[in-house]
């Protein structure tokens, strides 16, 4: 219930912490000052006036005032805007991924049934080496660049001062070690990815008969020649994240993913590479890419092995954590549409359908779990507790509007849309009864993804690699029971279940004030920040 209050009840939270800060720049420590809202709202009245300004509201009128107070806080907050500011352009930048699959897909389609299905395949395969070891990467590195940034800016880095070179770019060790754990990371998938690839097929259930084994093998070979670059790209991503930048990712990604649209008639088709021509065309595309962003990186920060500290270990034991997270969640997500196969090709067909619109749909939410992360981890690292807390209730705040938002135009324009999928009744019937469940979930989804953003804000990587290990666990036992039993409806509930928990998980964490949030939301954090 505490963790609840707070997301409902931002009038009363954030008039006794207002905050004004430049969407440009970080958060700085700024002064109370209780009066700076009064004027536009003449419902609010002072402490001492009113203690409980709620008291004889109608109940029915809560929900209304409070979402419509909360667009007055985001018109005018500074925090407000700086999540969006953070937000707009990574939503933007993690939707050029997937819209530049579709345009690969789109061109490998022309080959034939055999060639896409062997992209598809091989696509999978490399997407699941990529989630489990270069996702923990990337999240890992915005935090603690997050954290370097903030220490060097407040004096007490490395030295005591913030240190630079005689061009004034930033010394900045945990750059450059993400760097090098990027490189190493991204030639060990090279290898694995190449020597392993028949043993990948069948792993995939893929016979050496089949005829789309050569094809995918050859995918999957020359695409993974692009893995290092892959890494890298996403390490110094991660590092601009820290920097609070999400417009030069977006730049690099776009340009890169351009290049790969230009490439891929050329080669598949003008000088007759086929799938092959696919897959150089997406690797020359993201060295592309990271030669960008390290271009740039190189303009801002030190670049040097000699940059490297004794982080390693750190990057290593919070990378633990994450991937073992990271595999919990796919192991569940993987035995919901294993339960949904089950049922038939049909309800597969819609469960899929389903299930991509759902994931699409989460990049919203991972991009405002990105910004609350990239805040509250250089707010937390300075000691601003409060500007922290602000942070915390803001973005989430801003997550239930945004999936309430989601939720509505989902079940109300799904049915507009969901022909360009498929033009069979059947499995149009199907979605259209899932895409209720994708519409309540909706708000649930966003904070859940917020959640891990907050974690990661604060390093609490080992109580959302535990939480998600048991949530995962649960959900699955929920899978194996109703799914048999209820069909699509069981596993669609099974995958709410899912969410709920990592939910109601992140806001036992909040409420139990346990970990990293013990100073968060001390009471004496609290007094100290109003001197």
């Amino acid at each position: 219930m505490a963790g609840t209050a707070l997301v409902l009840r931002p009038l009363i939270i954030s008039r006794h912490f207002p905050v004004q800060t430049h969407p440009h720049k970080s958060p700085a420590r700024l002064k109370p000052n209780p009066t700076r809202f009064r004027a536009r709202n003449p419902l609010r009245s002072s402490p001492e006036q009113n203690p409980n300004p709620l008291e004889g509201t109608p109940k029915f009128s809560l929900s209304f005032r409070s979402v419509s107070g909360l667009l007055e806080r985001i018109r005018d907050d500074g925090i407000s805007l700086e999540i969006l500011y953070i937000a707009l352009p990574a939503a933007l930048g993690l939707a050029a991924d997937p819209l530049a699959s579709l345009v690969d897909t789109a061109f490998v389609g022309h080959l034939g049934s055999v060639e896409l299905a062997a992209v598809g395949v091989s696509a999978s395969l490399f997407n699941l080496v990529s989630k489990l070891f270069n996702i923990p990467l990337l999240n890992i590195t915005t935090s603690f660049v997050a954290e370097q940034q903030a220490l060097d800016n407040n004096g007490k880095g490395e030295g005591g001062l913030a240190r630079e070179s005689m061009d004034g770019r930033k010394y900045m060790p945990a750059v450059s070690t993400s760097l090098a754990l990027a490189a190493g990371i991204g030639i060990l998938e090279t290898v694995a990815l190449t020597l392993g690839s028949g043993t990948l097929m069948n792993f995939m259930g893929i016979p050496v008969d089949s005829p789309i084994r050569v094809p995918a093998e050859e995918f999957l070979t020359l695409r993974a020649y692009g893995a290092p670059a892959v890494v890298i790209a996403l390490a110094a991503q991660g590092t601009f994240r820290g920097f609070k930048d999400t417009k030069t990712p977006l730049y690099a990604v776009g340009a890169g993913n351009l290049l790969n649209a230009i490439l891929d008639p050329i080669l598949i088709f003008l000088l007759g590479l086929g799938i092959g021509g696919a897959a150089i065309s997406t690797a020359i595309s993201e060295y592309v890419m990271a030669f960008i962003l390290l271009w740039k990186l190189n303009e801002k920060v030190v670049l040097s092995p000699n940059a490297i500290d004794g982080g390693v270990t750190r990057y290593l034991k919070s990378g633990g954590l994450l991937i073992g997270r990271t595999i919990a969640s796919l192991l569940t997500m993987t035995l919901a549409t294993s339960m949904a196969a089950q049922e038939g090709p049909v309800s597969m067909a819609g469960h899929q359908i389903c299930l991509q619109v759902w994931l699409a749909i989460s990049l919203i939410n991972d991009a405002l779990a990105l910004a609350g992360q990239a805040l509250l981890a250089s707010e937390y690292t300075r000691g601003n507790y409060k500007q922290a807390r602000l942070i915390v209730l803001r973005v989430l705040q801003i997550g239930a509007m945004t999936g309430t938002a989601l939720a509505f135009l989902l079940f109300f324009g799904f049915g507009s849309f969901s022909s360009i999928f498929t033009t069979e009744m059947a499995v149009l019937d199907i979605a259209r009864s899932g895409v209720l469940f994708v519409a309540a979930s909706q708000p649930i989804n966003a904070i859940a993804f917020i959640f891990d953003g907050l974690y990661y804000g604060v390093s609490d990587f080992a109580f959302s690699a535990y939480s998600m290990v048991f949530v995962g666990l649960v959900s699955s036992a929920f899978l194996l029971i109703a799914s048999p039993i209820f069909g699509l409806a069981g596993v669609w509930s099974g995958l709410f279940l899912f969410m709920s928990l990592r939910v109601a998980a992140g806001f036992w964490r909040l409420g139990t004030k346990k970990g990293p949030w013990k100073v968060v939301w001390s009471e004496s954090e609290m007094g100290m920040m109003e001197e």
